[in-house]
């Protein structure tokens, strides 16, 4: 689940987004404030747009909000004001991790790509990337599918160049950090400080 508000640029609305759907499957059903936003065909709910949201829950950043129990308990009691059954569960576990570069080969299908196994706890990974400095070994930035970057993109499971790939190995410069250099590579950690699964961010 993602959560967006940007007063100034849309005005005073709750955007929570739970999945993808193609733009021609999206339905729509409204009770008061609150808006489903479901999937035609599957009757799958795709997310919710709350309107008047500053009169349901005290909204002080723009942007990606950073999820909690008490941002999810203030819309699941939003919308069910407004007359939807439906309870929104979420996942509150770190979306930007450390992880452990355990192998990396070459992309089958373009020169650029590397294919990595990661590491990132009680998981491992396997994310396609493209950045030159990318080895074996590493401790490095994952954002993990459903996290939210600084530019706005979520990161979501994907294929690249027929390769599946869940998640993104980070630079400095994407992770928003200060003197970030410009040259492309991922931020490489220092191996010693740092254990594969823990959150990057406090």
């Amino acid at each position: 689940m993602n959560v967006f508000y940007n007063k100034e640029g849309i005005g005073d609305t709750l955007i929570v987004a739970l999945c993808d759907a193609d733009k021609d499957q999206h339905r729509f059903e409204r009770k008061g404030d609150a808006a489903r936003i479901f999937n035609g065909d599957t009757n799958e709910t795709i997310g919710y747009n709350l309107f008047n949201a500053s009169t349901y829950m005290n909204i002080e950043t723009s942007g990606s909000l950073d999820l909690n129990e008490g941002i999810l308990n203030s819309i699941n009691a939003a919308i069910a004001k407004n007359g939807f059954e439906e309870k929104l569960e979420a996942d509150f576990s770190a979306k930007f991790v450390v992880g452990y570069v355990k192998e990396k080969e070459k992309h089958p299908n373009a020169d650029k790509l590397s294919i990595c196994k990661v590491d990132v706890g009680e998981d491992e990974l396997q994310i396609v990337c493209g950045a030159p400095n990318i080895e074996a070994g590493q401790k490095v930035v994952v954002a993990k599918v459903g996290a939210v970057m600084p530019s706005g993109m979520i990161i979501k499971d994907a294929e690249l160049r027929g390769v599946p790939s869940s998640g993104m190995i980070c630079s400095a410069k994407e992770l928003d950090l200060p003197d970030a250099p410009q040259e492309k590579g991922i931020l490489v950690l220092d191996a010693d400080k740092y254990d594969a699964g823990e959150p990057f961010f406090s």
